[in-house]
């Protein structure tokens, strides 16, 4: 059976480590703030601000929601965000998803500044991902990273296969990744022979959205699977349950570590999360003395 990461511990960790940086900058005068903005009342993006709140209050980061009504247009939403930019006291921005209806997610992100972007979607911070100096980079990316690292993996050589090349998670992973000097496969939807590519991966990073993508017989024997998939399933009875995109049961006699979900990467996204607010209040102090 697979090792299993738990992603709290990894988490708790960061979070010991963010604590100590959060009191060294009130030291220096900086408190540390972080906005979340909410438009409308989507039940996922409402349970995680929660999430934030309980998190921020760990490390004595202030927390303050933004709600939005969902009648909110592009241009109301812009407003908001670019008074946040402007706020000194403001030290990171993080946009909720989903968005409701008819609004570009892509164009909302690109109105916060950089420097305030801590979840490093802003297409600047992207963009700097490719030329291996971002200024603030995708949480979930190096949510990845910190739990391969943790485990003592080293990536130079290594056949890494990436299913799912999305803008803020798969595209920087392979970006990572290929800085780490590792054989990178990029995988998505138009990839033939999925199972070709799977099974001759050292390290399978899978982050697609559709539960039970990847079975047990599409993994080669020993490798280190990253389960990023986030699904809601209902089962017979009605109840609602979460899994990965990963096939968990058939996966795990398998692969010699295993992210499980929930409890695997995504409480380390959140930490990070909490780390990138730090990193973007250091940012702001340096800028403003210089």
């Amino acid at each position: 059976m697979a090792q299993l990461i738990d992603g709290k511990a990894i988490a708790a960790e960061i979070r010991a480590h963010v604590k100590g940086g959060v009191a060294d900058l009130q030291a220096q005068g900086q408190t540390v703030k972080l906005v979340s903005v909410l438009v409308g009342k989507p039940e996922a993006a409402e349970i995680y601000s929660q999430s934030q709140a309980r998190c921020c209050a760990e490390v004595g980061i202030q927390f303050e929601l933004q709600s939005l009504p969902e009648t909110e247009t592009l241009s109301e939403i812009k407003s908001a965000i670019e008074k946040l930019n402007r706020d000194p006291t403001v030290n990171g921005i993080m946009l909720n998803l989903p968005l409701p209806p008819g609004l570009n997610e892509s164009e909302v992100q690109y109105y916060i500044d950089p420097y305030k972007d801590v979840e490093g979607v802003n297409p600047a911070n992207i963009g700097f991902v490719f030329y291996g100096r971002p200024i603030i980079a995708p949480c979930t990316a190096l949510s990845v990273l910190e739990i391969l690292k943790h485990l003592g993996q080293t990536f130079e050589g290594r056949d890494v296969v990436i299913v799912g090349q999305g803008a803020i998670v798969g595209r920087p992973i392979t970006l990572f990744l290929l800085q780490e000097m590792a054989t990178v496969t990029a995988c998505h939807e138009a990839t033939r022979d999925l199972r070709r590519h799977t099974a001759q991966a050292d390290v399978l990073i899978v982050a697609v959205g559709k539960p039970g993508l990847i079975t047990g017989d599409m993994v080669k024997k020993g490798a280190v699977v990253i389960d990023i998939g986030i699904n809601r399933i209902k089962e017979p009875g009605g109840e609602t349950r979460i899994v990965g995109d990963v096939d968990f049961d058939s996966v795990n006699p398998v692969a010699s570590v295993l992210t499980p979900v929930p409890g695997g990467v995504g409480p380390v996204t959140v930490s990070i999360l909490l780390r990138n607010t730090v990193q973007a209040a250091r940012e702001q102090l340096a800028r403003r003395n210089r």
